[in-house]
């Protein structure tokens, strides 16, 4: 499989982190895996390009995030964890319509099906 990176995530980042979210809440490390684990290993996500758009959705109050109150017998340092708000799950039904319609237009003009 054709890996999926860098361009073509362009613009649908902030979408696939409220879909991994609408499955529960997680911590960022937790949102690239299941991304990645969900792509099958096509996606190629650069965590550089993940947490500056965790913070961009948390500032347009799409997710929102509080600081874990312990680290649960863990070594390592206290993490954030995001949750999708009602916000953001309005903004995620929106991007699916916009989604099914944009799959419809090219694959109408590529010749797939539709």
């Amino acid at each position: 499989m054709t890996p999926i990176e860098g361009e073509q995530l362009r613009g649908h980042l902030s979408s696939l982190i409220l879909a991994t979210l609408e499955a529960g809440t997680a911590h960022g490390w937790e949102i690239w895996t299941r991304l990645e684990a969900a792509g099958d290993g096509a996606l190629r996500l650069k965590e550089g390009s993940l947490y500056p758009a965790l913070y961009r959705l948390e500032q347009e109050g799409l997710i929102a995030a509080r600081w874990e109150s312990q680290t649960s017998g863990r070594r390592g340092p206290r993490r954030r964890i995001y949750r999708l708000t009602r916000k953001g799950r309005r903004r995620l039904a929106a991007a699916r319509g916009e989604w099914r319609q944009f799959v419809s237009v090219i694959g109408g003009l590529l010749g797939g099906v539709t």
